[in-house]
Formats: C-alpha cells, sequence, structure tokens
C-alpha cells in the first residue's frame, strides 16, 4: 500500500478479538500508539501530534469499552475529526464461540460481563459496537487467526511498501571471546586456513583486499558460503511468516578478524535479494587489540 506517514489511525473493536496483537504490530513498524485512550482525549493527541513536527508521523489510538461511559464519544469524535485529516478507524472483530474462548483461556471475565456470564457481556459490547463497526474504514475478523497471523495481517495492511519485514544482522566474532549471546544461528570458519599465521596478512584484516582473495581462494571456502546463503533464505522466508522482526546470523573465526569477517561481507550480499528482508554487517571483534 501507499505510504502512511502522517495518517492516524483508531484501533477499536471486540475484546479479546486482537487489539493488543495489532498494537505491539504498529509499533514494530514505527507506528507511536496509545492504549485505552478515552475518545475526548483523541484530539488533543492529534494537536499533539501535529505540534510535534513530524516527530509522530504515524499514531494509533486504541480505544475500547474499557473507557467506560466515555467511549460512547468515539463515533461522534470520529467523525469530527476526519475533516482534514487521514484518519482511519480499523475494528477488530471474532465470532461469539471464539471470544468466548478465548476469555475461558485466560481465565479473565469480559469487561462488560457484570455479574452475568462472558456471553452476557460479550452481548451487551456488540449492542455498544455497532454504529463503530458500522462506521469503520477497516474491519479485521480475527476468528481463525492465531496472534503471528494477525501481527502478519496488520504489518501486510499497514507497513510502507519499502518497509522491510524482517531485519536480519550478519555479524562477525572472535570464539577467543566468547561466543554472541544473542544470536539466532552460529557458524563456525575455523575450518579454513588462519591469514593471521601467513606474515604479509596478520596485520591485515578481512576488509583488506589480500585478506579476502586469500580466504576466498581456499578450498570450501565458496562452496559453504553459497551453500549457506541458499539454507538461510527459507529461514529468513518462515520468519517474515512467523511475524520475527529480528534475527541474528553469527560467523566465527578464532580472533574475528580475517575469515569471519571475509565471509560476513559475503553472506550479506548474497542475502540482500530476499524479498523482504533487510541485512545489517556488523563485527563484533574486528577493532580489538
Amino acid at each position: 500500500m501507499a505510504d502512511v506517514a502522517g495518517e492516524v489511525l483508531i484501533v477499536t473493536g471486540m475484546s479479546g478479538a486482537g487489539r493488543t496483537t495489532a498494537a505491539n504490530a504498529l509499533e514494530d513498524i514505527g507506528w507511536y500508539v496509545v492504549d485505552n485512550l478515552p475518545p475526548l482525549m483523541l484530539r488533543p493527541l492529534l494537536e499533539m501530534s501535529e505540534a510535534a513536527a513530524g516527530a509522530l508521523p504515524k499514531v494509533a489510538a486504541v480505544v475500547d469499552v474499557r473507557g467506560r461511559d466515555l467511549f460512547s464519544a468515539l463515533p461522534a469524535v470520529t467523525q469530527a475529526l476526519r475533516g482534514g485529516r487521514s484518519l482511519r478507524v480499523l475494528f477488530l472483530d471474532a465470532s461469539d464461540d471464539v471470544l468466548v474462548r478465548r476469555f475461558e483461556s485466560v481465565r479473565r471475565p469480559h469487561p462488560l460481563q457484570g455479574d452475568g456470564t462472558i456471553l452476557d457481556g460479550i452481548r451487551r459490547e456488540r449492542e455498544r459496537l455497532a454504529v463503530v463497526r458500522e462506521g469503520a474504514d477497516l474491519i479485521v475478523d480475527t476468528s481463525d487467526l492465531n496472534i503471528h497471523q494477525l501481527a502478519t495481517r496488520i504489518l501486510d495492511i499497514f507497513r510502507a511498501e519499502d518497509q522491510a519485514r524482517h531485519t536480519v544482522t550478519v555479524m562477525s566474532f572472535g570464539f577467543k571471546y566468547g561466543l554472541p549471546t544473542d544470536v539466532d544461528l552460529v557458524a563456525d570458519m575455523r575450518f579454513l586456513p588462519n591469514p593471521f599465521w601467513v606474515p604479509e596478512l596478520k596485520a591485515l584484516t578481512g576488509e583488506d583486499p589480500d585478506v579476502r582473495d586469500y580466504v576466498l581462494a581456499q578450498e570450501g571456502a565458496v562452496a559453504f558460503i553459497d551453500a549457506y546463503a541458499l539454507a538461510l533464505r527459507p529461514v529468513l522466508e518462515g520468519y517474515q511468516r512467523e511475524n520475527k522482526q529480528h534475527s541474528v546470523v553469527a560467523v566465527g573465526c578464532t580472533g574475528g578478524k580475517h575469515r569471519s569477517v571475509v565471509t560476513v561481507k559475503e553472506l550479506a550480499a548474497r542475502l540482500a535479494d530476499v524479498p523482504g528482508v533487510a541485512v545489517r554487517v556488523k563485527h563484533r571483534d574486528l577493532g580489538r587489540e
């Protein structure tokens, strides 16, 4: 879809239909999200975003029946705010039986349940939300969606066209300094000869052309890099389907200065064309003595 910069989104809908999941997904792609906002606070929020001079380009407000009697003002406030603003209303819904199962699974009462049953609360809520649902710009039925599928659906709708679905950091490191603690996958390049023992290469790093040429000329080097890049493609595609926003692929050698640095740069270049993926390069131990 087109760039949504400057847009205001009201997220509302049935309790248990996934408002929190939707809000978290929006935050992941740069929206400024305010939860449980009374409708009468929408105008001050929008005025604040305008005064921020671009610091809050995309604002989402979660408005629902937790606002109690104040919630009834939402249709009128929304209508008044539509003039001159790019404002949309997202309504999340689900079938009654699905909502009942969700409330029972978390063992929490429905906010409008009172002394009745969960289903009583759901029916009261549907009555209050009927006008809001009718005026919504977008309705998403989450009955058949788990939290990951719902987050993916929200990202597909509201992510800018040029915004990556997943960011992978390809990081070099030295085993002698310890394994990184925040990684998803680790590769070991110590099966290749170490340029450290080549006098004219010892003082150089994997960023120097001579070291790169030496490493890639070793038996198995290019074959490994090509095969590993090919193996990572379905992993990165799967991370996108599961709505995993970030991952770290670590590549190690003894000191983190030669073989791993060359491999990381080559691997990053091969992963750059994976659809929906942004690739970052990091050299953890390159500056160590």
